[in-house]
C-alpha cells in the first residue's frame, strides 16, 4: 500500500497598495520555487496600481506566478473561511488602510477577511506594513495586531549582511519572511557572527 501524498502547504499572499509591490511579486516567485507549496493570491485597485507603475508589469504576469488568483471581492471564496485550511497570510505591502481594517476585523474585502481568517484560526499573519513616519493610530493598529498574533515585519535592509543591490535587499527580507512559515530548512542566510563563526 503506498504512502498518502504529503499535503500541500497553502500560503496566501495579498498585495495592496503602500509602495512595494516587489516585495509580493517576489514572495510568489520564490514560493513558486519551494515544493509542496500553493499560493493563493489577492491584489487590491491601489496594489494593482502600484504593480504596475513600480514593476511595470501586467495582471496576467503576476497571475502566472500564484497557483490560485481570488478578486477581492469575493467573500465566498475558499480562503474566506476558517475550515480551509491554511498555513496563514502574508500581506506585501500592506497599507496603513489595510493594517486598520485588520486591526479593527473590518473584513470589508477578501484581504482583510482572509487576515481575520488566519488570526481567528491562529494561524501565522505577516504583515509587512509600510509608511513613515508613523502617526499613533498606525502604531496602536500594529500593537493591536500583534496582540491579536500576527507578526507586524517592516521591510527594513539589513546591511549587515552588505547588500550590493536592491535585490539583495528585497530577497533577503522576502527570505526571512518564508522562514516565519517553518517550512523545514531556512531560507535566509543565518548571520554567522562579526568573526563568521557557523551557527551552533
Amino acid at each position: 500500500m503506498s504512502a498518502p501524498a504529503a499535503a500541500k502547504r497553502r500560503v496566501i499572499v495579498g498585495i495592496t497598495g503602500a509602495t512595494g509591490a516587489i516585495y509580493g511579486v517576489r514572495l510568489l516567485e520564490t514560493l513558486r520555487r519551494l515544493s509542496g507549496v500553493e499560493t493563493h493570491l489577492l491584489v487590491s485597485s491601489a496594489g494593482w496600481l502600484n504593480i504596475q507603475h513600480e514593476l511595470d508589469l501586467d495582471k496576467g504576469t503576476v497571475h502566472a506566478l500564484a497557483d490560485v488568483v481570488h478578486s477581492v471581492r469575493d467573500i465566498g471564496a475558499t480562503i474566506a473561511s476558517g475550515s480551509f485550511a491554511t498555513d496563514g497570510m502574508v500581506v506585501a505591502p500592506c497599507s496603513m488602510r489595510t493594517l486598520a481594517s485588520i486591526a479593527h476585523g473590518l473584513s470589508d474585502n477578501l484581504i482583510t477577511r482572509a487576515a481575520d481568517v488566519v488570526l481567528k484560526e491562529r494561524r501565522r499573519l505577516v504583515l509587512l506594513v509600510r509608511e513613515t513616519p508613523l502617526n499613533l493610530a498606525h502604531l496602536r493598529n500594529m500593537t493591536a495586531v500583534t496582540e491579536m498574533g500576527g507578526v507586524i515585519f517592516p521591510p527594513l535592509p539589513a546591511f549587515y549582511q552588505k547588500p550590493a543591490t536592491i535585490d539583495d535587499m528585497v530577497n533577503h527580507t522576502v527570505a526571512r519572511v518564508i522562514d516565519q512559515f517553518g517550512f523545514g530548512q531556512p531560507v535566509a542566510p543565518a548571520w554567522r557572527g562579526l568573526r563568521g563563526e557557523a551557527a551552533d
